[in-house]
């Protein structure tokens, strides 16, 4: 565990530089299913082999280049997000003082036959924060963000906790992510969990947005200034005890140049 303010800070920075470096690994698949994706010589074999691709010069290297661009690119946004629900789960603990099955939320869903594992992202439960002055303003928050939302007094006044859901943006109208959402929402509240979603950016479709706060989500969104129960920065800063949007400020720089080796690497045909 660190024992500092700075040795913190440290290691959220390697959780997420160690998720930004798994991209420079990223090789286009092209439908085949491999785990490991093809090389440039192994894709050029692949379309050369194929009369139509090689009569179009398909099998370019610049084509590689572009398939690796744009899966690679995906990578990107995937594994900063993946990072970044890492580190608020880890800021959860750290400022807490919960343990790691405390900051876990899972259930069981039967569908289609089958028994599944769903879960979010982070939890708090109200009687897991033994520091009774965070555990007031944690539930002062809990009732004010059930008022903002349209949440009954009768169900804000039983509700134990906050269960998360971790963004780093949201513009894809996947309407199967979005169907799963409001099952894990309906979910939360019949187990007394208030449903939150983290963004850490500010970028998310308008509808989706309006539907998820019609299925009583509180969504926290990614700017530097508004109420913690409008604001990702305002309730770690003033609730979790923690100011994430210092953090990122502080260490941009090494975040920059991480992301920069990483496209540099995504936008060439090189190995």
């Amino acid at each position: 565990m660190a024992n500092t303010a700075a040795d913190r800070d440290q290691e959220y920075l390697q959780v997420l530089l160690k998720r930004i470096q798994i991209c420079r690994q990223y090789r286009p698949r092209f439908g085949l299913g491999q785990a490991t994706g093809l090389s440039l010589k192994q894709f050029q074999h692949l379309y050369q082999s194929d009369a139509f691709y090689e009569w179009f010069g398909l099998d370019n290297p610049l084509m590689y280049a572009a398939h690796k661009a744009a899966g690679g690119i995906t990578s990107v946004y995937r594994q900063i997000g993946t990072g970044c629900e890492e580190v608020f789960r880890q800021i959860i603990q750290d400022h807490l003082g919960l343990a790691p099955d405390q900051v876990r939320w899972s259930y069981t869903a039967e569908y289609q036959g089958r028994t599944r594992k769903l879960a979010l992202d982070g939890r708090i439960t109200l009687t897991d924060v033994t520091n009774r002055q965070t555990r007031v303003e944690m539930q002062n928050w809990l009732r004010k963000a059930c008022a903002v939302i349209g949440v009954a007094d009768e169900i804000a006044g039983v509700l134990k906790g906050a269960v998360f859901e971790v963004r780093q943006g949201y513009k894809s109208k996947d309407s199967k992510r979005q169907n799963a959402d409001i099952a894990n929402a309906a979910t939360a509240y019949a187990q007394g969990y208030l449903p939150v979603v983290v963004m850490l950016s500010s970028q998310i479709d308008n509808d989706i947005a309006i539907r998820y706060q019609h299925e009583k989500w509180l969504l926290l969104r990614g700017v530097l200034h508004g109420t913690p129960w409008e604001s990702t920065y305002a309730f770690c800063r003033e609730i979790l005890g923690y100011d994430l949007a210092r953090f990122f400020q502080t260490y941009s720089p090494a975040i920059k140049a991480n992301v920069e080796d990483v496209l540099r690497v995504l936008l060439t045909a090189d190995e």
